[in-house]
């Protein structure tokens, strides 16, 4: 059946309006051309949708003949403010942008697990506090989306992250608290991966792909599963916990509470320091994520024989995970993310590539991230935006 009036506007702003995110300001006229519209109809979206605050004009576009046509109209970047957060172990990054994720403000504050649950929590609601106020006087109180990317299971059915051993009680607690604080805001946390896997499909290097994985590689070790242009969380939540993978070399066995048996034994930060220190190669600094990462940057500048050979069996771990994802899912590409999977680059990758076409007959593409650690604060920040947009542009 032909669709209403009505639904046939709020299809054509809805369209306008993407066509403006993605592109960016332009003249009626180029709206015209891109949604193959007649004058008129886009004449009137361009009314209704300023009239609604959510475009206005921003410029011209510099043809010789001035005049109406030559208007740039763009979304009205300052209609919402947006929040991402990246919740660590040690601490929590904030940002805070607008209505198109132009980045306005960005703090990072360490938090001492020590101190308690309510302290903790206080101190990265604070953070969030802080960032929006260096945004704007009143983005604080005006917030309309909050995106956290944090460690852990999130709950398909509540959106609420699990309890989960090995991680700091504070982490739970955070989103009911900045809920308590901005009751007019949308919060909703992600688990980390599954952000760094939407944002390396957006703007990092699984742009060209609908289906792939993310190998996250850091100061643990995780999987996100995109298959068909969809992220997969599996029926609790827990698709891509690939630490508790059973591999060989780790002499034990992961259990429900401990992976240290499992692939993160030789894949996680302190792994890396271990395999360094084995092939002789200086081990300074804290084993987190930034610290492996910059281990494996500097045996890729190395060159050397030793350097060489940590790669080398680097690489030997890391396609075990590889082929174990790739027999079940055959996703024909997979991507290295997270600090370490950037640091590697395309030493490290080709590396596991050759490794897991030895191991597979199936035909799968090993790339580096490009985003590597900030890919979680993007994808955060991805899903506010998203999120926002959805709400602000339904008829």
């Amino acid at each position: 059946m032909p669709a209403s009036p009505s639904t046939a506007r709020a299809i054509n702003d809805r369209l306008a309006l993407r066509l403006l995110q993605h592109e960016g300001p332009l003249t009626a006229g180029q709206l015209k051309q891109l949604t193959g519209l007649s004058r008129p109809t886009v004449s009137d979206l361009v009314e209704r949708l300023t009239v609604s605050g959510l475009i206005r004009v921003v410029g011209e576009s510099g043809e010789q003949r001035r005049g109406p046509n030559a208007r740039l109209y763009g979304i009205a970047a300052d209609r919402a403010h947006l929040a991402a957060l990246d919740v660590r172990t040690g601490g929590v990054l904030v940002l805070v942008s607008d209505l198109v994720g132009r980045v306005l403000a960005e703090v990072a504050v360490p938090i001492d697990a020590e101190s308690g649950t309510g302290p903790a929590v206080e101190q990265a609601v604070a953070a969030v506090e802080e960032a929006a106020r260096k945004a704007g006087p009143d983005v604080w109180t005006g917030l309309h989306t909050v995106g956290i990317g944090a460690p852990g299971l999130v709950d398909p059915a509540t959106g609420d992250l699990r309890d989960s051993s090995g991680l700091p009680a504070w982490h739970r607690s955070l989103v009911a608290a900045l809920q308590r604080r901005l009751p007019e805001a949308r919060v909703t946390v992600e688990n980390e991966t599954n952000l760094a896997a939407l944002a390396e499909q957006r703007e990092g290097a699984a742009r060209d792909r609908d289906t792939f994985v993310l190998l996250w590689l850091g100061h643990g070790v995780g999987a996100a599963v995109v298959l068909d242009d969809h992220l997969r969380r599996g029926a609790s939540g827990g698709a891509g916990e690939i630490g508790f993978l059973p591999v060989p070399g780790t002499g034990s066995l992961p259990s429900a509470t401990d992976c240290d048996g499992g692939f993160h034994a030789l894949t996680g930060a302190a792994a890396i320091g271990a395999l360094a220190r084995e092939h002789g190669l200086p081990v300074k600094g804290p084993l987190d994520g930034p610290g492996a990462a910059r281990l494996v940057a500097e045996a890729v500048a190395d060159g050397a024989a030793p350097a060489a050979r940590f790669l080398d069996a680097l690489a030997d771990r890391l396609a075990i995970g590889a082929a174990a994802v790739t027999a079940i899912l055959d996703p024909g590409c997979v991507v290295l993310g997270g600090e370490v999977g950037q640091a590697g680059g395309e030493a490290l990758a080709a590396r596991v590539g050759a490794r897991l076409g030895r191991m597979s007959p199936l035909v799968t593409e090993v790339r580096p991230g490009a985003l590597g650690g900030a890919a979680v604060l993007r994808g955060a920040l991805l899903t506010a935006r998203d999120r926002a947009q959805d709400e602000l542009f339904a008829p």
